[in-house]
């Protein structure tokens, strides 16, 4: 999917940087070195994706959410932030932001966070999730038994209570062992009721999820990362 994305962003290496890995995914770059610039040429090409410094001059990232949101609901925003504005992240996701890009940023981070919001604001949920079957059943995960009737799991002696979507998580996963699970299929099955999350949203529910399941979080066995693309389950050889 090829997309005409504008760039906002007024320091001149993060925007030179950003719009490079872009172009070399084969999309078109609308570049503003700033809030204002960025309105102007916003309402000139109107682009299918933004991608919006919070901190600007003038006109700033947040300033330009609220006016986009308003005359197109539907446009995908993914804010630039620095570390140090972790408040600023929350603050632009209430805003209605989809997702952001936290710098100095990776090649792969960029293109990943990209196209998982671009394929769920604009082509929508991959049709792969309406072939999940999500048996009731009670099955193990690597010495993880998973009991769905009671939204439980037991690993020895230690219960685990499961939220309705960490459920669907480890269902989805165990119904294709071995498959790379991909996120829009996560989305669309595991967030059944409510507006799809961000992408941050999910990493912090499957990090959660791990911390009450594997027996090393770091090393994780049964919610394996496929970076930029899913999740898979390996079943034990």
């Amino acid at each position: 999917m090829k997309l005409n994305i504008l760039v906002a962003e007024d320091d001149p290496h993060t925007r030179a940087a950003l719009c490079e890995v872009l172009r070399g995914e084969g999309h078109s770059v609308i570049e503003a070195a700033d809030g204002k610039e960025a309105q102007f040429r916003f309402d000139k090409k109107a682009p299918d994706l933004a991608c919006l410094d919070v901190m600007m001059p003038g006109v700033s990232g947040f300033d330009l959410c609220r006016h986009f949101r308003k005359t197109h609901p539907k446009l995908p925003i993914l804010f630039i932030t620095a570390k140090s504005e972790e408040i600023d992240k929350v603050v632009g996701l209430e805003l209605g932001a989809d997702d952001y890009i936290v710098k100095p940023f990776g090649t792969k981070e960029v293109i990943a966070r990209v196209r998982a919001v671009a394929r769920r604001c604009i082509d929508g949920f991959s049709s792969e999730a309406d072939e999940v079957h999500l048996s009731q059943q009670d099955f193990e995960m690597r010495g993880l038994a998973v009991m769905p009737r009671r939204m439980q799991a037991c690993r020895g002696e230690t219960t685990i209570n499961l939220t309705a979507k960490e459920l669907r998580i480890l269902q989805i996963l165990h119904s294709r062992p071995g498959e790379v699970i991909s996120r829009e299929t996560i989305f669309r099955t595991g967030w059944q009721e409510g507006p799809p999350p961000s992408t941050r949203t999910l990493d912090q529910t499957i990090s959660n999820l791990r911390k009450r399941i594997e027996i090393d979080p770091k090393h994780p066995t049964i919610i394996e990362t496929v970076y930029g693309v899913g999740y898979r389950y390996e079943p034990q050889p």
